[in-house]
């Protein structure tokens, strides 16, 4: 029952992503470890994802790298940098060029919690969004989109540089490349992906220089 309740929250989070999507139209690693995590119904969102972490605290992030080429992404640049044509992310290609970089692997930012792995069509395709919360309670969430495979779950622990998928094209829709978010707002919905708006979204480079380790 504790398993299904935590199973049940989680599939809130996807159906909400999933009708915002609409609206706006593998096998795990040898890490791999799911939460049975103890919910209470009083409890919010927020307070249910740091329990997550309560329940394993080994899993809180400590510290976060680059989600391709760890820790520093040696080798590729940033083709399309946040706040550029109002994005939300950072779109990550291979220096090498086209479709180069057509499944390589993407590493999870930090150690966390994936919450959502799934496709979703819509421009965005395969998509896998992990939870993550600092030893001292700050609670983020880490967007990768486009990808080609998908090798985590949904309730499955991560450490940082877990290999969680490779870098896709949307099925075909763009050149091959990792559309990467950080959001300090982590109950958002999937979005578009641009926003003149961009409250809850940090610059995930600046995000991530200042929290290494």
């Amino acid at each position: 029952m504790i398993f299904l309740r935590i199973l049940f929250f989680i599939a809130i989070v996807f159906q909400v992503s999933c009708q915002e999507v609409k609206k706006e139209s593998a096998s795990p690693s040898s890490t791999a470890e799911k939460s049975t995590i103890k919910t209470e119904p009083q409890k919010t969102r927020l307070d249910t994802i740091l329990d997550v972490f309560e329940q394993k605290p080994i899993y809180k992030a400590r510290g976060f790298d680059f989600p391709i080429a760890k820790p520093n992404a040696k080798g590729y640049y940033n083709a399309q940098p946040f706040g550029t044509n109002n994005h939300l992310g950072e779109d990550w290609n291979a220096v090498t060029g086209g479709d180069s970089d057509l499944g390589d692997p993407i590493y999870a930012t930090a150690n966390g919690f994936v919450n959502f792995a799934t496709d979703i069509g819509s421009g965005w395709g395969k998509i896998i969004r992990i939870w993550h919360t600092t030893v001292d309670g700050v609670v983020v969430e880490s967007l990768y989109a486009h990808c080609d495979t998908i090798l985590v779950e949904q309730g499955q622990y991560v450490f940082k540089g877990d290999t969680i998928g490779t870098i896709g094209n949307a099925g075909g829709i763009y050149l091959a490349h990792l559309h990467f978010e950080i959001r300090d707002d982590v109950l958002l919905p999937v979005g578009a992906g641009y926003a003149t708006e961009t409250e809850g979204y940090p610059d995930p480079t600046k995000f991530i220089k200042a929290h290494r380790q």
